[in-house]
């Protein structure tokens, strides 16, 4: 008598019971997906935080030539004082406004015109760091250069690194990051300003890193060299 009891138990379970527990093994997996996702994403926001350094080398190396991508304020007067200085023989402003004018480029910064005349590049074409990368990539190639200074704000660095990694695969690419002085990295999350900022351009950089991982692979890297490579983290 108990064992026809048994048997016939799960009858007397309502319909929708047993829905219900055919569905739960879905739902927790599809908790627990989220549950990874929401890790993946937080930790490659903190290793992305941890490339941004807003401290130029000390010692800067001289490099063949030196690059600068418009956006920020001091871009451009940086770049231009490190030419100055020698530490690159011909200068790349890419990313310029189509109407704006080489003496309106001079006025922004502290070189005069017979330096922008003799060894600064304009560069109108790029409309964003993929264009800023190819336009880099064209200008290299036509000169030849092997090794060029990065200058752009420091919370664009990892972003512009890993797309002109993907143009220059083989270039050896020097930081020249530019702070911001309204950026506030030593604490980011009592800044809601600056932790909006580099949440915007964490959703950037991980497609950019996505694309340079891709073509280091294709040089028959490691995806461990690759990504190193694309940190700008791995001798070339």
């Amino acid at each position: 008598m108990s064992i026809v009891k048994d048997m016939n138990s799960s009858a007397d379970i309502p319909v929708q019971d047993r829905k219900a527990k055919r569905r739960w093994p879905w739902l927790r997996l599809m908790l627990g997906g989220c549950v990874v996702l929401a890790a993946a994403i937080i930790a490659g926001f903190f290793l992305y935080f941890n490339l941004i350094d807003d401290r130029p080398a000390a010692n800067l190396d001289d490099a063949d030539a030196i690059v600068v991508l418009t956006g920020g304020p001091l871009r451009i007067s940086e770049a231009v004082k490190l030419l100055m200085q020698g530490k690159g023989e011909r200068l790349l402003i890419s990313g310029v406004y189509s109407a704006t004018t080489r003496s309106e480029l001079v006025a922004l910064s502290p070189g005069d015109d017979e330096l922008f005349q003799c060894c600064v590049d304009i560069g109108y074409d790029a409309r964003d760091t993929i264009g800023n990368a190819d336009e880099t990539s064209s200008w290299a190639g036509e000169y030849g250069f092997k090794s060029i200074i990065v200058v752009t704000d420091s919370f664009h660095m990892p972003r512009s690194l890993a797309e002109i990694r993907r143009a220059l695969p083989k270039a050896q690419l020097i930081p020249f990051p530019v702070r911001q002085d309204s950026l506030h990295l030593e604490a980011p999350w009592s800044y809601p300003g600056t932790l909006k900022l580099l949440a915007h351009e964490y959703a950037k950089f991980v497609p950019a890193f996505a694309r340079c991982v891709a073509v280091q692979i294709t040089r028959s890297r490691s995806i461990r060299d690759s990504a190193l490579d694309c940190m700008n983290s791995h001798p070339q």
